[in-house]
């Protein structure tokens, strides 16, 4: 009895050393569902500490002992509901998060197995952030990749995903999980992401049905989700990935019609070149876009009875915005192409015509420029030509102009450069200058308002001005003489002089004689009856669409735009650079002419530049009817002063087209 009494604190002690043994495992063995196998690897099963942050470290194969069971894919939550908790085990590896922990993202996880079914918070953006701060300066590439990613992550900060929803405002729109499958992230070219893109009109669709829904039945929703097509538009192509705006913001219209190129490359080419194009491209969407012509989410072929473009179709479309367009609206063409000669043969023909003038009359007048300069230079160097003794400056003037042709230079002029500065924006509507000019002025409505409040001044000075020519003709016409001296109409002498002109320039002859004007004066002062000509009715067609697809085909529309544009680049050019040098910048008047301001030049200067004409006047005795006296200071003083103004806003004009000319798309 003693004997076993001994004994018995020794077997005690042993059973209390194997209970500390055995009941972790039991209690471990209980908790853990029936039938699961434990992983052979054991210390594979333990939890670590995380010595930096002293945080638990849960190992993946724990989690996906439940996770991981292809038999037990679903559970239930507390309320009853199912859940899917299947996670693929070799999709993980595979991905890009392959060496993550699942508690990296299930940051809410603190022990396996789950006392309660645990919240689901992953928060993606600020383990990106983190990770690419830490490894951003590693010297290895790694790391790369994050630089993007969280450039995706800036871009979704700043989208319609990423704000409060308005059924639920402690959530946002969408999330990355929402849109990625977190377990299945693959790397750029990998069979991940080609699967991922096939599958994202479904993802987008869980959200936006009615969009998946057409978007099924279009052209592009055909070959992605029936012919399994991975180079048809997908939502993101259109909408892009990260950056997504609210879809009835200009901001996401202007995106997903500068989309649309990244496959219809030529089609966008030639959108840009027709108004709608080119008040987009200023960033607006006053005008028609790509989807408002061929449906957002139905886009079909034209020669689909459904199509919004299909010839059945197309004139109720148009009227989303013309309404009052018309049958002949029809024949308008779109995407017509002025350089291809075969579909477009009347387009081509227009532009072959207004190029060849650009450049006959630049080419020629520039030559003319050019040999003018070195003659003048060379006979300055020799003592010859007209020099201004600035020293005992001219007493007597000769009157060249009256007072109301001042004033109809001056507000031609203002009109003109108005006209080009509006014109030109949407012509070089790429740049960024014109972008800066449309939002200085208040915006494209306010462009056209100014455009076309200007071409109306400009018109009605033209037409006041013939009323008043026609109206000293009829004054004068006892002495008057179509083809004398005084007259703007070009005669045989013009000709003559021309000839001369460039004899002299060669340094074979005198300088010729000229009358009362030049013939480049009368060039100057006929281009722009042409000029008023053309600009003046393709304007108005442009202007008034719906009145002149009345009487005109649609078709006219494109050649109204085509020679609009062609003239005015050639006004644009012509008087902000041969204009300029005839009048101002030609060696005998640099830097400037004050005669169209203060209405008079020195009478040696028009004696040497008209010699013929005060010869005239002496022997008719007639000369001192046209002599004045010296303009006053204050008079010469804001002659020169608008003068150079003009001048200045003409050479930034000319600047302004030549850098749209240079780098205007092919």
């Amino acid at each position: 009895m003693p004997r076993r009494i001994e004994i018995l604190p020794a077997v005690c002690l042993w059973i209390a050393l194997l209970g500390l043994i055995l009941f972790p495992l039991a209690s471990s063995a209980a908790t853990e569902p029936v039938g699961k196998p434990l992983m052979p690897d054991a210390e594979l099963m333990i939890d670590h500490f995380d010595p930096e942050t002293g945080k638990r470290i849960i190992p993946n194969e724990r989690c996906l002992t439940c996770h991981g069971d292809k038999e037990h894919q679903t559970d239930v939550r507390d309320d009853g509901s199912p859940v899917e908790i299947f996670v693929n085990s070799q999709q993980i590896k595979d991905s890009v998060h392959g060496e993550q922990q699942c508690t990296s993202c299930h940051v809410t996880i603190d022990r396996v197995p789950h006392r309660k079914a645990p919240s689901v918070i992953v928060g993606c953006i600020e383990c990106h952030r983190d990770t690419w701060e830490a490894h951003k300066d590693d010297p290895d590439d790694k790391y790369a990749r994050l630089e993007i990613v969280n450039e995706q992550i800036d871009n979704f900060m700043h989208s319609v995903h990423a704000q409060p929803s308005e059924l639920d405002q402690s959530r946002t729109n969408a999330t990355c999980y929402d849109c990625h499958d977190g377990h299945n992230i693959g790397e750029l070219g990998s069979i991940q992401r080609a699967e991922h893109r096939l599958k994202n009109p479904e993802i987008c669709g869980r959200c936006h049905e009615q969009a998946l829904a057409d978007y099924r039945t279009s052209d592009h929703g055909v070959a992605v989700m029936r012919e399994g097509d991975s180079d048809a538009a997908v939502c993101s192509d259109c909408h892009t990935t990260h950056e997504i705006a609210a879809s009835k913001t200009d901001k996401a219209q202007l995106q997903i019609t500068e989309n649309c190129g990244n496959c219809h490359e030529e089609a966008q080419r030639t959108y840009f070149a027709s108004y709608h194009g080119q008040v987009h491209r200023l960033g607006y969407t006053d005008a028609a876009k790509c989807h408002d012509c061929h449906g957002g989410h139905l886009v079909k072929s034209a020669d689909d009875p459904t199509s919004e473009i299909h010839a059945n179709n197309r004139l109720e479309n148009c009227r989303n915005c013309h309404e009052n367009a018309n049958k002949n609206f029809l024949s308008f063409w779109p995407h017509g192409d002025a350089d291809d000669r075969e579909n477009y043969p009347d387009l081509w023909a227009f532009k072959t015509f207004m190029d060849i003038l650009i450049f006959a009359v630049m080419g020629f007048f520039w030559i003319h420029v050019l040999l003018w300069l070195y003659r003048e230079i060379m006979d300055r160097r020799q003592g010859k030509g007209f020099n201004e003794d600035l020293s005992q400056p001219d007493v007597v003037y000769f009157r060249r102009f009256p007072v109301v042709w001042r004033w109809i230079h001056f507000l031609f002029a203002i009109a003109t450069m108005t006209l080009i500065l509006t014109g030109t924006t949407l012509l070089f509507s790429h740049t960024t200058w014109a972008k800066a000019v449309v939002e200085f002025i208040g915006g494209i409505r306010m462009e056209a308002i100014i455009h076309r409040t200007a071409a109306v001044i400009w018109l009605s000075i033209f037409i006041l001005h013939l009323i008043l020519a026609i109206r000293n003709i009829r004054r004068n016409r006892a002495s008057f003489k179509w083809f004398g001296s005084t007259s703007m109409l070009p005669n045989w002498k013009d000709l003559k002089d021309l000839r001369d002109m460039f004899k002299w320039f060669l340094g074979m002859g005198p300088r010729p004689q000229f009358s009362h004007w030049t013939y480049w004066q009368k060039f100057d002062y006929w281009a722009p009856f042409w000029g008023a000509t053309v600009i003046g009715l393709s304007g108005l067609v442009l202007f008034m669409p719906g009145i002149t697809s009345l009487i005109l085909p649609g078709w006219s529309f494109n050649i109204a735009n085509l020679v609009h544009a062609e003239e005015a680049l050639l006004a644009a050019i012509f008087l902000n650079s041969v204009h300029f040098f005839n009048v101002h910048f030609r060696p005998e008047r640099f830097p400037m002419s004050t005669a169209i301001f203060t209405g008079v030049i020195p009478i040696d200067e028009f004696k040497h530049d008209h010699r013929l004409e005060y010869d005239r006047l002496v022997k008719a005795g007639e000369l001192e009817k046209h002599l004045v006296q010296r303009p006053s200071r204050r008079a010469s003083l804001a002659a020169s002063f608008i003068t150079t103004v003009l001048i200045m806003t003409g050479l930034a004009l000319l600047t302004l087209v030549l850098i749209g000319l240079i780098t205007a798309p092919n």
